[in-house]
């Protein structure tokens, strides 16, 4: 595997909390202002730990045992991190629901990767899961910093607390999930492959932690999360990119559903958060053309596309779902699951063969 280099990934894309910052009133510009300089720090930081080196979280005695290893630290309110230490693995639930969140996302998250993919957390090798809770004041965002997660409280006039969704916690961790892997770069169309395999990975940890079908499951990445004030439902949708929100101060939902409307821009690090409305489409078209429960089949083909080994860092979308097809083929041979794959993949617009084999 080529060397990893460790990205700042939010759950919120820049271009929302830039319309915020804009906004008329200052109880929404000024947490929005806050969190994109909270933000813009965060990444320098982890620009200079890319270039010094991190120090390498070891897993602890007793870690192959597929167990795991899951601390929550509290920040109160500061900026950082990790914070003080407010419960290990093993500890009883505390008083705190956002600490006791976080520890049940963290290990369904885990749970989901070690029972359906054999995987033992992150790096296939036990790797402690670390997070941290209350970060900054009006902090409306989460992150993954190539190292732990960390989760804001929110505004409380447009975003709530980031831990109420697990597929929120679950869509930070899956970021280290690609890290330890495929290690996409995070800019352009690997860059929005990323952003899409943490939202599928989130759906997934949502979907298993409820026992829901595909058909069942709402493909909302974020719902709970925005304040009653706002004219929306979740972040994303996976099901209708696009359709997650249509707000006076947030604008619209920019996400394509289709390549016919990819959008090319050079905001977002080339619109990551927003091109992988098309990826994560086509995830949930497989999803719900199998049917039965998302994780087994379709969850299965991108856990092995992505672990394969077959992914270049600066894999495409053509490229990934030709190595989805592989996978496919691979995993189920040429039945019902590559159908229904060639016609997902078909129905946005992504080519699954190579120009020579057209």
């Amino acid at each position: 595997m080529a060397d990893i280099h460790p990205v700042f990934c939010t759950i919120v894309p820049p271009h929302v909390l830039d319309k915020l910052a804009r906004a008329d009133d200052p109880a929404l510009a000024g947490p929005a202002r806050r969190t994109l300089e909270a933000d813009a720090a965060q990444r320098t930081r982890r620009r200079l730990t890319t270039v010094i080196g991190a120090a390498a979280a070891l897993p602890p005695a007793g870690a192959a045992t597929g167990r795991p290893q899951r601390t929550v630290h509290d920040c109160g309110h500061g900026t950082v991190l990790p914070g003080e230490k407010v419960r290990g693995e093993g500890d009883a639930p505390g008083k705190d629901a956002t600490v006791n969140r976080v520890y049940a996302g963290l290990g369904a998250t885990f749970e989901l990767l070690l029972s359906a993919y054999g995987r033992n957390s992150l790096d296939g090798e036990g790797l402690p899961l670390s997070a941290s809770v209350h970060y900054d004041e009006n902090y409306g965002n989460a992150f993954w910093d190539g190292e732990q997660m960390v989760f804001g409280d929110g505004d409380g006039e447009i975003f709530l607390d980031f831990s109420l969704p697990v597929d929120v916690i679950a869509h930070e961790l899956a970021h280290g999930l690609t890290q330890y892997t495929a290690n996409l770069s995070y800019f352009g169309q690997p860059g929005a492959l990323n952003e899409s395999m943490s939202d599928v990975m989130g759906s997934l940890v949502k979907q298993y932690t409820l026992d829901q079908t595909a058909d069942q499951a709402d493909w909302l990445i974020g719902a709970g999360l925005l304040a009653p004030r706002v004219t929306g439902v979740a972040l994303r949708s996976m099901k209708e990119p696009g359709t997650a929100y249509d707000d006076d101060v947030l604008g619209k939902d920019p996400q394509p559903a289709t390549m016919d409307q990819y959008v090319r821009t050079g905001r977002d690090n080339g619109g990551v958060h927003i091109n992988s409305g098309i990826p994560n489409h086509a995830f949930c078209l497989l999803a719900t053309q199998l049917g039965g429960k998302a994780w087994e089949r379709a969850g299965r083909i991108w856990f092995d596309t992505l672990t394969g080994g077959a992914l270049t860092v600066d894999a495409d979308f053509a490229s990934f779902a030709r190595a989805t097809v592989s996978a496919a083929t691979s995993r189920f041979g040429e039945g019902e699951e590559l159908d229904a794959l060639l016609k997902a993949w078909s129905q946005v617009g992504v080519p699954t063969m190579t120009p020579r084999e057209v």
